[in-house]
């Protein structure tokens, strides 16, 4: 996996402090409860507004996690694409979903510490169906799943959960539904995680081997 600012020492340290103390300035507690991990698919949820993405990443250099993130390919144009890429950030094609989850798959197998964070929502508009990708990915790669999240409404935000999927994906949707249910995004009317659906996957969306 390419280099990244969670990577580099000194900047990493003075980001951590930084955000910590923007953090504590804007009122955002940190939920620190399932954060010590190693290796793990986050699922970042909600996803409603610009906001949520320094929100997310200051909550990261606080809690130290070590992350990459999945971001569409519009995201990483020419000179400013490096900077997203320094900043942990992973260009998606996705048309090609199949390869996007072997690729996944592949790269936690060949690393002892990764943790990728993938929006299932794919979007900041309001959406009522997620995209697979983020549990074939863990159940494939045999990695827990771990839920992260950013209320807006109680300035609150962290991983709050780690499970490993079972292979069953509605089965484990009740979980993460129940998780997500009381959170609220930036723009509220845009999530409701007690409506939460999956897209049926396609069969490359589920191959793993």
């Amino acid at each position: 996996m390419h280099f990244t600012i969670f990577k580099t020492p000194i900047i990493n340290t003075i980001m951590r402090w930084i955000s910590a103390l923007i953090l504590r300035l804007l009122g955002w507690r940190v939920d620190r409860t399932a954060a010590d991990v190693q290796k793990c698919v986050l699922i970042a949820a909600p996803h409603t507004s610009n906001w949520d993405f320094p929100i997310a990443l200051m909550l990261c250099f606080v809690l130290r996690l070590d992350v990459y993130w999945m971001g569409k390919s519009s995201l990483f144009p020419p000179f400013f694409g490096a900077i997203m890429r320094w900043l942990g950030g992973i260009p998606v094609d996705r048309s090609q979903s199949g390869n996007l989850v072997e690729g996944t798959i592949a790269a936690f197998n060949q690393n002892e510490k990764i943790i990728v964070i993938v929006p299932p929502e794919g979007t900041r508009g309001k959406v009522t169906r997620w995209k697979t990708g983020f549990y074939y990915i863990a159940h494939g790669a045999g990695v827990p799943l771990g839920l992260a999240y950013v209320d807006f409404k109680e300035k609150i935000g962290g991983v709050g959960k780690l499970f490993y999927p079972c292979g069953n994906i509605e089965e484990d949707m009740i979980l993460i539904r129940q998780f997500y249910a009381g959170f609220t995004g930036k723009n509220p009317q845009q999530f409701d995680g007690e409506q939460i659906q999956v897209n049926s996957p396609k069969k490359s969306d589920t191959k793993t081997d």
